[in-house]
């Protein structure tokens, strides 16, 4: 069974490099920590915080995240809980809302990015919850080899 996360303010960039690759990432903005704690155990998230305090928790699955640095932190969570990045998975999450992609056809999108990415392009997807529209660019390449970068780090 695939891992789910529920992420704290202060690791916003983790949130979303781990929806980039493909993990079912929640954000929680608030400051309420009885609420997050909730939110966890209902859901069944593992909880990634740099709150030391919320760490303690011993009802939570949780993981306190040790660097400030992105990088470091997406290492961490993959080392610790064991985890490998599914290239199939990769890019299948809103980076914004973490609602799953669909594949949308050429022509609805016509209108809709850059005339260059219509003409270039093949394939697109779409959020259906923040209607934002994805396709394989050159920053595909950048964040698999991002990717890559903190594997051989590991």
């Amino acid at each position: 069974m695939e891992p789910k996360f529920l992420v704290d303010f202060m690791l916003g960039r983790l949130c979303k490099w781990l929806r980039i690759f493909g993990f079912d990432t929640e954000y929680f903005t608030s400051l309420n920590k009885n609420i997050i704690v909730y939110q966890s155990l209902k859901e069944g998230r593992i909880l990634l915080t740099r709150d030391q305090r919320v760490s303690k928790n011993k009802a939570l699955k949780v993981l306190l995240i040790d660097s400030d640095n992105y990088e470091k932190q997406i290492q961490q969570v993959l080392k610790e809980l064991n985890l490998k990045v599914d290239p199939e998975k990769m890019f299948t999450r809103c980076c914004l809302c973490n609602t799953l992609l669909e594949p949308i056809e050429k022509e609805k999108v016509k209108d809709k990015v850059p005339s260059f990415v219509y003409q270039t392009q093949e394939n697109f997807s779409f959020c259906f919850t923040c209607q934002k529209i994805y396709w394989p660019g050159t920053h595909w390449d950048s964040m698999r080899n991002k990717y890559t970068q903190i594997q051989t780090a590991r």
